[in-house]
């Protein structure tokens, strides 16, 4: 007759709590292998999360450097324009001109003759000289050089002869010869220096 195994010899209880052991131990097992792994891809996720968040802080401050840098050249340009328009980059003899024509037409005198004469260099600027000649009455002439002071651009004027008043309904109409002179920025050192590019003639 066969000998009987140890397990088969214990008590029914004791099977019972052999049994219930190993199960509670493989239980133990997989869940320790089960909340490792858990573990391991919180830690992940977590550690992904404040890269992302790291990312986006980064990228926030990035959106609000430009932010301000590219108000401040907004600024720049707006100012260099309004700048332009007192002191300009050029000589500009042609908007010089245009805007003496303009307040002429407004106060209502003729311009009759204009001569642009060669420029006067300065430190910071150059002056851009042009004699003029207009008729009109006194009241009109008046006008003219007022507005003259009202333009965006800096015109002065000066050398001022007035001759040949003709009497006209009650008023004399009259001729002036003045200097008006209008005013550009100096051009830079490196600018003045650096080589003109040839133009090739064919």
């Amino acid at each position: 007759m066969a000998r009987e195994s140890a397990l088969a010899r214990l008590p029914l209880a004791a099977k019972i709590g052999i049994v219930v052991g190993v199960m509670a131990a493989v239980a133990a097992v997989y869940f320790a292998l089960f909340h490792t792994e858990v573990n391991s891809k919180i830690q992940a996720a977590t550690a992904r999360e404040q890269k992302l968040l790291a990312e986006l802080k980064n990228a926030r401050k990035n959106e609000f450097d430009y932010q301000r840098d590219l108000q401040e050249l907004t600024e720049r340009q707006q100012k260099q324009r309004e700048l332009n328009k007192v002191l300009p980059q050029t000589t500009e003899y042609p908007s010089f001109l245009s805007s003496l024509q303009s307040v002429a037409n407004v106060a209502g005198v003729s311009l009759t003759a204009w001569n642009p004469m060669p420029e006067v260099p300065e430190q910071f600027y150059s002056r851009v000289p042009m004699r003029i000649e207009l008729t009109g009455r006194y009241h009109q002439v008046a006008k003219f050089f007022h507005q003259v002071g009202q333009l965006d651009r800096i015109i002065n004027i000066d050398n001022i002869s007035v001759t040949d008043p003709k009497a006209e309904a009650e008023e004399y109409r009259v001729k002036v010869v003045a200097l008006a002179t209008a005013f550009h920025a100096a051009v830079k050192q490196d600018d003045a220096s650096r080589p003109k590019r040839e133009t090739k003639q064919r």
